[in-house]
């Protein structure tokens, strides 16, 4: 048969226009572009760990669900006040420990009939007495990258005044943490 109106057995082949591969590559990259965007800042803002231990009570208790933002500390140093996430002299075998910064390089501080001094002002973040004053009982100035903390209970907390921890090096501060899950609760609530 002639080409003009016969049969064919000939398929013809649909070709894909240039057009349906530019729409094709623009979605594989918005979708590839938001992955890359959720990884990074689950990294950086959303690691996860629990509380170990009573030591941050009554604000943060035992095993609940913290958030740690592992980037602020790249741009800032940590400031009193903030609870930090850290690994005791970088040891990579402990777990972390999760203690609020009293002081920072270049403070003095002393620890003295249970009230916690630095620069020789009582801390305003220390508001539980101090019955172990540890290695603070004779005044201490902190170093270059130097941080002293605490638990928010010093009566149930191993910390700076521990000879074994010490005053924390920044290095080994892992990041702020910032968010904590409600115990029994899916709220979450950011940590002051």
């Amino acid at each position: 048969m002639s080409k003009q109106g016969g049969l064919s057995f000939y398929k013809r082949r649909k070709k894909i226009s240039a057009k349906t591969i530019r729409e094709i590559l623009s979605w594989l990259f918005g979708i590839l572009t938001a992955v890359f965007f959720a990884v990074v800042l689950v990294y950086l803002f959303g690691m996860t760990t629990n509380v170990v231990g009573v030591s941050m009570m009554p604000g943060l208790q035992a095993e609940q669900g913290i958030m740690v933002d592992r980037f602020r500390y790249v741009l800032t140093q940590p400031k009193r006040g903030d609870v930090v996430l850290f690994l005791p002299n970088g040891n990579e075998n402990s777990h972390y420990y999760t203690k609020r910064v009293v002081a920072r390089p270049g403070d003095t501080i002393i620890i003295e009939n249970g009230v916690c001094y630095v620069n020789g002002t009582p801390s305003e973040y220390v508001t539980e007495k101090v019955y172990d004053a540890g290695i603070a009982s004779s005044e201490m100035t902190l170093k270059t990258g130097e941080y002293f903390v605490l638990g928010d209970d010093p009566s149930s907390s191993e910390d700076s005044r521990s000879a074994n921890i010490g005053p924390v090096q920044e290095k080994y501060i892992v990041g702020k943490v910032w968010l904590a899950l409600r115990q029994g609760e899916s709220k979450m609530h950011f940590v002051k």
